[in-house]
């Protein structure tokens, strides 16, 4: 606790004893975030710049990009000071700003996901009403939903515990996540069952739609010739990549 400026910094306790080998994490990690950084801002720029990749699956996958961009760009910058550091702080409001950014682009992630699930499925289910149902309009609809539903949805929990009072004040992770209601000192059981609620509608939910989705393309592929399942490989392929590499991500995370 800084009482002359009245701001309460928090000791991030999960980074090991790094020695000598500091400037190779530091490197490392910084390789990571540039190449990170520049393949997503380019492959943004060429779904930008390509009129005919100005269909709704690539304006999600560019949405997806996006995220992934703000992410890394709020939690790289910190990692790669705190690698030089001696001493790992982090304010107690950008801790909670790390931890809204954290969750709400996670859960938007889920949605995006959900969206170009369901864009698959009217595209191979219902093809002689896709254009009719996947217009401009609904595409920005569910981008609006994707970004606003997690962002209102995790305000609540930040905003609750902006004030709320704290008797530890060292966090056992390299960058805030959920660990922070450990800080605090008295529990909260309304937060608790908000979190499990939360889970729900943006992790849960989204997933059961997926698989709903997925299950019915596989049963209308079963169904269909050769060469119409070899069109809808094809048309699945960019989703499913990118799903697995989500999945994959979420895994590392954990």
């Amino acid at each position: 606790m800084d009482d002359e400026l009245n701001v309460t910094y928090i000791t991030l306790g999960g980074y090991v004893e790094m020695g000598k080998y500091r400037y190779l994490y530091f490197s490392i990690m910084l390789t990571v975030y540039i190449l990170t950084i520049c393949f997503n801002c380019t492959i943004v720029y060429l779904i930008w710049i390509h009129k005919n990749l100005h269909e709704p699956m690539y304006i999600f996958i560019a949405a997806l990009l996006l995220n992934s961009i703000v992410y890394n760009t709020a939690m790289y910058p910190k990692m790669l000071s705190d690698f030089l550091s001696e001493e790992q702080l982090i304010s107690y409001s950008a801790c909670l700003f790390q931890f809204f950014v954290y969750y709400t682009l996670s859960a938007s992630d889920f949605f995006l996901l959900s969206a170009m699930s369901y864009d698959r499925y009217v595209s191979i289910c219902k093809p002689l009403q896709y254009p009719t149902i996947m217009k401009k309009t609904t595409v920005c609809i569910f981008l609006a939903l994707s970004w606003c539903l997690p962002a209102c949805q995790i305000a609540v929990p930040v905003t609750l515990s902006v004030n709320t009072k704290l008797c530890n004040f060292t966090l056992r992770g390299i960058f805030c996540n959920n660990l922070i209601y450990k800080l605090h000192c008295l529990s909260s059981r309304v937060l608790s069952v908000y979190g499990v609620i939360v889970l729900l509608n943006v992790v849960l939910f989204p997933v059961l739609f997926i698989l709903f989705t997925y299950t019915k393309i596989f049963i209308i592929t079963y169904r269909s010739c050769g060469e119409v399942r070899m069109k809808v490989a094809q048309t699945r392929l960019p989703h499913l990549l990118v799903l697995i590499n989500f999945c994959g991500f979420v895994s590392s995370s954990l």
